[in-house]
């Protein structure tokens, strides 16, 4: 009996692997190859799922989902809207140079989109979350090495929004992230001209307060601007320059500290014009 049962279990054996397909059959039997249901789902409800984890702000399983879709489902509207809130989780899990790349690629491959000024708004915000980073930490730099590319860029990415979809739901917060920005750029530039009239580059510190002044027009630091243009012009002996930029002052900036002789040697006023730190505090 012994030797019977063992032929017939390799009967057995042989007649599973010729007409069922082996192992991989007998896988199936114990359930070891079930494909996940980004595999097996139709468009429509695959999509709902990636959209479900995405308002349920699980970015990373929305994001494995929205990618099977992309890849199974290369064409339609589905895959559209797809590409675009692939690209928004690829944000939200901190990669946004991917983040970008993937709105610049959907940009160019749909710009007539029902849902294009929404690219372009992410696009931009995506690069203003990156410069409120680079804000605090440059603040701690030599102001005269800060490398104002990134939120410049952040500006002209709101200007765009602005230019190209003014009646967009996203147009008026657009404008918002650009008054901030101008201010930041401008406390910036101002930084940077207090820094050389600090070490006594006059001419320097005059230009940055003239540039400062036709680059970011409507910023709050216009009238330090011109403070550091009259202090800079009388410290080279310029008069008529110095008593020009004072007289604008005096006009357009009549309680400006700089005329009432608190140039910036007092903390108080010193400090509300460079926040970040008193690193450039006269004695």
């Amino acid at each position: 009996m012994i030797r019977l049962s063992g032929l017939l279990r390799s009967l057995l054996c042989l007649a599973l692997i010729a007409g069922l397909g082996g192992c991989k059959t007998v896988g199936h039997w114990f359930g070891h190859d079930k494909q996940p249901e980004t595999e097996t789902l139709a468009v429509e409800p695959l999509y709902a799922m990636a959209k479900r984890d995405l308002l349920a702000e699980n970015y990373s399983r929305a994001h494995t989902e929205y990618q099977r879709l992309v890849a199974r489902f290369p064409f339609g509207p589905y895959s559209e809207q797809a590409q675009l809130e692939l690209a928004y989780t690829l944000y939200k899990t901190g990669k946004p140079e991917d983040a970008t790349s993937a709105v610049d690629k959907f940009i160019r491959t749909y710009p007539r989109q029902p849902n294009i000024a929404y690219a372009y708004y992410l696009k931009a915000l995506i690069n203003f979350d990156r410069d409120i980073n680079l804000f605090t930490r440059v603040a701690r730099l030599d102001p005269a090495q800060r490398d104002l590319g990134a939120p410049t860029q952040s500006f002209n990415d709101f200007a765009e929004v602005v230019r190209r979809f003014p009646s967009s739901p996203y147009a008026a917060d657009s404008r918002q992230r650009m008054i901030y920005l101008r201010n930041e750029l401008a406390r910036s530039e101002m930084n940077i001209g207090l820094y050389y009239l600090r070490r006594g580059a006059y001419v320097a510190a005059a230009n940055r307060g003239k540039y400062l002044l036709e680059t970011y027009p409507e910023s709050q630091f216009n009238g330090d601007a011109v403070a550091l243009m009259a202090a800079s012009y009388s410290a080279l002996g310029e008069k008529a320059l110095a008593d020009d930029a004072r007289r604008v002052l005096e006009k357009s900036y009549p309680d400006h500290p700089y005329l009432k002789g608190h140039w910036p040697r007092k903390k108080g006023w010193w400090h509300r014009l460079t926040p970040f730190s008193g690193e450039f505090e006269y004695k």
